[in-house]
């Protein structure tokens, strides 16, 4: 008579992999970089918030530096790919096109803390992470190159428009600065916005 072979419950790690995605972990990553830096990316800290033995990690990254370098390439991802729908969008009105342009730029800084102290923690790490300062090189000119397009649809000078593209790009990150700060004044996201409509879009390209 045959015996009949006993199923094998599932391994922990096999288990818990099933119920959290690569995503997951990298949500997790994205929210300990923001309270605390890419120093506080620590696969231990992130499986106990997780509820997860550190074993499940290995299921879904080859090691802690996977897991930076797969958090820096999403951030990447995701802001081409804004910028190209930014790129994209098209208005009758090239000034109007334009000051559509940067209230995308501050919409996404009101959605959140989040994405500006991600992005600062990022600048930090660029100072000693090759791979970090190098997407940051390719975002940076992406950005510049979205704002002199649209530039140029206005002043129909190529020069003027990459200057007046790289005043705008450090007014904004100059913005997001200030408004990454744990307090601020009363409606500072408006007032700055209204700064950059009215002297750099309004008043430079009349």
């Amino acid at each position: 008579m045959a015996t009949k072979k006993l199923k094998q419950a599932p391994q922990p790690a096999a288990a818990e992999a099933t119920r959290l995605t690569r995503d997951d972990w990298l949500d997790e990553a994205f929210l300990a970089v923001v309270s605390g830096g890419f120093e506080n990316v620590k696969v231990l800290s992130i499986a106990e918030r997780l509820k997860v033995t550190r074993g499940s990690f290995y299921w879904h990254f080859t090691d802690h530096a996977d897991l930076i370098g797969s958090l820096l390439m999403r951030w990447k991802l995701s802001q081409l790919a804004l910028d190209a729908k930014l790129k994209s969008h098209q208005s009758s009105d090239p000034i109007q096109e334009l000051e559509f342009v940067v209230d995308a730029a501050f919409s996404q800084a009101g959605a959140g803390l989040e994405n500006l102290r991600f992005e600062q923690a990022m600048r930090a790490l660029s100072h000693q992470n090759r791979e970090a300062a190098q997407l940051l090189v390719e975002v940076d000119a992406e950005r510049l190159d979205l704002f002199q397009a649209k530039f140029f649809t206005i002043v129909k000078d190529e020069k003027k428009a990459r200057d007046l593209a790289a005043l705008l790009y450090l007014a904004i990150v100059g913005s997001y600065q200030a408004l990454s700060r744990p307090v601020n004044p009363p409606n500072i996201r408006k007032y700055l916005q209204s700064l950059i409509s009215n002297y750099l879009i309004a008043k430079v390209v009349s």
